[in-house]
Formats: C-alpha cells, sequence, structure tokens
C-alpha cells in the first residue's frame, strides 16, 4: 500500500518503511498507519523478505500523534464526538502497528535517526532491534499532553528497563539522550549520526541472509519467554528445534561447516 506519508523499498530480502512527514517529525497520521499495517501484514506472509528495517524521514524518527490533527477533531463542531467505545475501536486499530512489529515472523530493525517520543516510541520499542544515531533522543512525553500512554509502550519499556524506571519515564516524561539510552538497554547500538544508513544496512543484511524459518521460530520463543516459565520453553523449543532441523537451511549450514565455507540460506 504505496503513500506519501510512508515511503516503500524492497531490496534483496529487505523491507524498508520510511516514515514521510519530515515537516512534523513524522507524527503519526490515519494515511501512514494504515499503510504500515498493510505493508507489515504483507511482509509477514512474504517468503521474500528476511528483515524489516522502519526508520523516519529528515531529522526525526517519529513525535507520536499529531497534535495539531487532535486540536482539530476536538474543536469540531460540525459532527457529534465518537463515544467512548468508537474511540477505543480507533486506537486499537492503530495499535496494529507496534502488535506486528512485535509478533510477525520477521526481524523488525528501528533505525532511529533523531527524536522519538510517545507513540513513536512505542514502535520502536516494539521492534525487535534498535540502532540509534548519536542524535537521537528519547521520551514518553504522555504526561505533558495528558494522556496515558498508548502503543504498547508501558509494556515494552517496562520489559527493557524494568518497572521502576519506566514508572519514572513515563511520570516525569524526562527525555533522555542516545547515550543514556544505550545504558538502560533501549537500544542495541548507537553510531554517529553519519554511519546509521550504513550500520542499519550491515545488520539488516545480516539478518535477511540468514536462516529465515530458523529466525521466526527464534522470535516467537523470544516472545513467549516474556510471559511463560522454563517448562513452557523446553517443550516449545524442542518443537521448533525439530522442526527447523527439517528445513533445508539446517542442512545447508551443516553442509557448509563440514566444507568450511559460509551457508548459503534460501529460506526454505
Amino acid at each position: 500500500m504505496s503513500t506519501d506519508h510512508l515511503l516503500v523499498e524492497r531490496r534483496d530480502g529487505i523491507l524498508s518503511l520510511t516514515m514521510n512527514r519530515p515537516e512534523k517529525l513524522n507524527a503519526l497520521s490515519e494515511q501512514m498507519i494504515e499503510a504500515m499495517i498493510a505493508e507489515l501484514t504483507a511482509a509477514s506472509a512474504d517468503p521474500t523478505i528476511g528483515a524489516i528495517v522502519l526508520t523516519g524521514a529528515g531529522r526525526g524518527f517519529c513525535s507520536g500523534g499529531d497534535l495539531a490533527a487532535m486540536r482539530s477533531r476536538n474543536q469540531a463542531i460540525d459532527a457529534p464526538p465518537p463515544t467512548v467505545e468508537e474511540r477505543a475501536i480507533r486506537v486499537r486499530r492503530l495499535e496494529e502497528v507496534p502488535l506486528l512489529l512485535h509478533e510477525i515472523p520477521k526481524v523488525t530493525i528501528a533505525a532511529i535517526n533523531g527524536p522519538v517520543a510517545g507513540a513513536g516510541l512505542g514502535i520502536a520499542l516494539a521492534c525487535d532491534l534498535r540502532i540509534a544515531s548519536d542524535q537521537a533522543r528519547f521520551g514518553t512525553a504522555f504526561a505533558k499532553v495528558g494522556f496515558s500512554g498508548d502503543f504498547g509502550g508501558t509494556y515494552t519499556l517496562t520489559q527493557l528497563v524494568g518497572t521502576a524506571k519506566a514508572r519514572e519515564l513515563y511520570f516525569t516524561a524526562e527525555v533522555i539522550a542516545a547515550d543514556e539510552a544505550l545504558r538502560l538497554g533501549l537500544v542495541n547500538w548507537m553510531v554517529p549520526a553519519v554511519e546509521l544508513s550504513g550500520r542499519t544496512e550491515t545488520i539488516a543484511r545480516q539478518i535477511a541472509d540468514g536462516p529465515r524459518i530458523a529466525f521466526g521460530y527464534m522470535k516467537s520463543n523470544l516472545n513467549l519467554a516474556l510471559k511463560s516459565d522454563l517448562r513452557t520453553i523446553l517443550e516449545r523449543e524442542a518443537l521448533t528445534q525439530t522442526l527447523t532441523g527439517r528445513t533445508a537451511d539446517h542442512r545447508e549450514a551443516v553442509t557448509a561447516f563440514h566444507e568450511k565455507r559460509a551457508p548459503k540460506f534460501q529460506g526454505r
């Protein structure tokens, strides 16, 4: 689903999605969200896609919700305001984005090129891997606009930094720099801004050229580990280890090991 609010590029097993409202620090629009939902849903079942990279155009990653659009909706007088349930249904639809990033059997990578806040932070934290420019800044932001928070940030932030720090960042809305985000474990890597694109490409290429079926099972196992006990994980690993052992990629990897060469995975 192509739209000028989301730039889409497919190249050699990598799907790149660029949020494209640079004049608004890539504040989310319904057009952008619907396009992301469509692209991620399609990629989930596309065997030619091995990695998904999400980034922002211009100097920011994503500032979250569009406050100007919110103000216009709040001031509209030509239509009755939506009911609580109608509004909740709309928010749930928008929240398909972090859910897809977290759950689809593809490795998702956030390339955080600049400021990220609110729902934008939720999107970044829903990805499997995060690489940040040293110019990136991170903030929950919701307390500043009287919202409780959406896009899964209360879950993902708690998982990454623990409940005490997550509560601090939500209640104070403190903005933290990239080096602090790295120290806290919010991001996996921090690089100079001029190196972000190249480093992201290197990581995405490594993932895309890897064993895609195994990565999908790995991701589901890691997600299950967030809420399960050891016995449940061991049982799940026994199944997925058996399934991946039946793939052509596994056989190729064993052959390549004995032939002392790099494996050539085909995603089957």
